[in-house]
């Protein structure tokens, strides 16, 4: 009688990454970030594509991720439960960036005439996607769900402008750099669809929030999450970790989060409700 196959090796660190940017691209490079972690911690590791922010949450809570890549309201979620936020990303010298509402260029539409338009958001959980541009619009007396005639939850920037280009939506946002930096909208419109800053108007900007940060679960072995932020705050000084750093995380540099960090995003996030 033949010997039953043997079981898979068990994955010894899973690190989870999050849908906005399009979890076809996010598949395709995270072969790359894949092998750079499992020099970094020594130990066979696993890259994911979760289908939501929501999934990517609860598979770090549960367990089924070790770490992750995750917005700032995922970050400020986690914190709020005791999970440690081990980095952040930088963008053009700064860890905080912005919104930016958009809509079809020559559309012509304004915040006085979005009344019967269709919204693309990305994500409940999204902090650019969905939490800074609703709180700003109700700030400017224009409640969504009155405003717009319909609402979609597209998944991913990427879906979210295109579904404005196509012309199933009418207005969507981005994010993009701070305004500190002198960068507009379009820098952060050729992140997500390369070649089309120009397919598209602003509306509006809306406040900052901290950048994206790398939370890290709480069964994870001190030593393990010491490795792991020594490679992320480290990843810029090879080349390989510069073309992640570019392709995955669109930053430049990975520095220390500081503790609790992402603590005024639950303002926003009620602003938003």
């Amino acid at each position: 009688m033949p010997a039953p196959p043997p079981h898979p090796a068990r994955v010894s660190f899973r690190f989870g990454l999050p849908p906005s940017l399009g979890s076809g691209p996010a598949r395709e490079r995270a072969e790359a970030l894949t092998a750079f972690l499992a020099r970094a911690l020594q130990r066979k590791v696993e890259v994911g594509v979760a289908a939501s922010y929501e999934a990517l949450t609860k598979d770090l809570l549960a367990g089924r991720a070790d770490a992750v890549w995750a917005p700032p309201f995922v970050c400020a979620r986690m914190e709020a439960m005791g999970v440690r936020v081990l980095a952040r990303g930088v963008r053009r010298g700064r860890s905080s960036y912005r919104s930016a509402l958009v809509v079809r260029a020559g559309s012509g539409l304004t915040l006085a005439t979005l009344q019967g338009r269709r919204m693309a958001w990305v994500d409940r959980d999204s902090v650019g996607g969905y939490l800074l541009p609703a709180a700003y619009l109700k700030a400017q007396g224009l409640e969504p769900a009155r405003v717009f005639s319909a609402q979609q939850f597209t998944g991913s920037y990427q879906a979210a402008l295109a579904a404005v280009r196509e012309g199933t939506a009418d207005v969507a946002s981005v994010f993009c750099p701070p305004e500190s930096t002198g960068l507009v909208y379009s820098d952060g419109v050729e992140v997500v669809l390369p070649g089309h800053g120009g397919a598209f108007d602003l509306l509006a900007y809306t406040e900052e929030a901290p950048n994206d940060g790398v939370p890290v679960g709480m069964s994870v072995a001190a030593d393990v999450a010491a490795l792991l932020e020594r490679a992320f705050l480290t990843l810029h000084e090879r080349a390989d970790g510069q073309r992640l750093l570019e392709e995955i995380f669109t930053a430049e540099r990975f520095e220390p989060a500081p503790r609790m960090g992402y603590r005024a995003l639950y303002r926003v996030a009620l602003a938003s409700l």
